[in-house]
């Protein structure tokens, strides 16, 4: 037996052949939940993973997962890995990073001939994006027990295609995977992932240690007046609607996040009724995501924004209504995950500091189930979920060696709790 170690060489490679499944003319990927280029990537991850001799498999919600046995073949695995899916118009490290990180660890320890203690299974979870069928990260939240799949079956995307029948065929696309049962026990979970963040570029650091994810809220605002002339009807007869948001976005950008700088508040859609150039619109429908580590904070920035809304409204003769389209409550790592995490980047002399996720990633679901932790690595000018996303081939192999390190140590040492 030799000291497993990483091919790097082989390891890019494997980012360019799955770059080209659903390639876009900037160099990025196409390659959404349930499509026929997913459907390419799970087969050609598949092929790679039968011709090593690993075992393949896959639940009801098509999360495919790739098996090295451990001497302790009846214990839970371990279990590392990402997504192959992206954005319309995403990046190819996206996702495809971690997932292809974690099964160049399996071929390392078997071109090492490392036999681990506890299995080690990568996992290649379907949809975390959500670009084609919403929510997103719905495989690992079906596997934590976190969602019902049934709720989902009825589902369709932007052309009508069923989110049932895009599954059924995805799932008969791998006739060589067994099937396995949906949840099945992991002894821990540790995924490897780019920052899409700045942070660890502009501090010139290797790595980020992710201790937890902040917790996310989609509130829908709907303020309604009184639609009315642009050209007859004075100010002193109108009841804008518009005039209401404007005073609400402005305070909340003044205040939210000016104020505590781990918070986070964004207006992604705005939209009016009836949406004329000449008339004073009647109802005005904006979009407001919340984020925060703390779910007490969180709570104080939805009461905030409650407030704020009232009192805007009430100044302009308006009501509003307020709707919580999505709510996931803030997720933290098993502290011993972290800290396996942690002591591998030291071993490996790389730098890093402990961080908080401002995305959210399937480790929060299956943190629910299980020990979690996560590696971050940085990204160019922190840009993701954009063609002209980029990861330096150092920081590829630095997270992959450190993916390496934590998963030796964790699928040899005492299950993390």
């Amino acid at each position: 037996m030799t000291v497993a170690t990483i091919n790097a060489g082989r390891l890019q490679r494997r980012l360019e052949d799955f770059a080209r499944i659903g390639a876009t003319a900037a160099g990025g990927v196409n390659r959404q939940a349930l499509s026929r280029e997913d459907r390419a990537a799970r087969r050609l991850l598949a092929e790679l993973a039968l011709a090593r001799g690993f075992h393949v498999f896959q639940d009801a919600m098509a999360n495919l997962f790739i098996r090295r046995e451990g001497r302790e073949d009846d214990a839970p695995p371990l279990l590392i890995g990402s997504h192959l899916d992206s954005q319309p118009t995403g990046g190819r490290y996206d996702g495809a990073l971690g997932t292809l990180s974690a099964f160049e660890i399996l071929e390392a320890l078997e071109d090492a001939g490392m036999q681990t203690e506890r299995s080690v299974e990568v996992v290649a979870w379907t949809n975390e994006e959500g670009s084609r069928f919403a929510p997103g990260v719905m495989g690992s939240m079906a596997f934590a027990g976190a969602a019902d799949p049934a709720a989902w079956r009825s589902l369709a995307d932007s052309k009508g295609a069923s989110f049932a029948d895009e599954l059924a065929e995805t799932l008969a696309a791998l006739p060589e995977a067994t099937a396995r049962a949906l949840g099945t026990p992991v002894s821990g979970y540790i995924e490897l992932h780019i920052e899409q963040g700045p942070s660890l570029e502009k501090e010139k650091l290797a790595i980020g240690v992710v201790t937890g994810v902040q917790g996310t809220r989609w509130l829908q605002v709907t303020i309604t007046g009184e639609a009315g002339h642009a050209g007859t009807t004075a100010l002193s007869y109108r009841r804008d609607p518009m005039v209401a948001a404007v005073g609400v976005l402005h305070a909340l950008q003044a205040s939210v996040m000016p104020s505590d700088i781990d918070a986070r508040l964004t207006v992604g859609r705005i939209a009016t009724v009836p949406g004329s150039v000449n008339a004073i619109p009647r109802a005005v429908t904006f979009s407001l995501d919340i984020r925060h580590p703390s779910a007490a904070r969180l709570q104080e920035i939805d009461a905030q924004v409650r407030a704020i809304c009232g009192e805007q409204c009430a100044a302009q003769g308006c009501s509003v209504e307020i709707a919580t389209a999505f709510d996931m409550p803030p997720g933290v790592f098993s502290p011993a995950m972290v800290e396996v995490v942690q002591e591998a980047a030291l071993r490996l002399s790389l730098s890093s500091k402990r961080m908080v996720s401002g995305a959210f990633h399937d480790a929060l679901f299956v943190s629910r189930v299980a020990p979690t932790a996560m590696i971050f690595v940085p990204c160019r000018d922190g840009i993701s979920h954009n063609e002209t996303e980029y990861v330096e081939p150092a920081s590829v192999e630095n997270g992959a060696r450190l993916l390496l390190e934590a998963t030796i140590a964790a699928a040899n040492g005492p299950p993390p709790v």
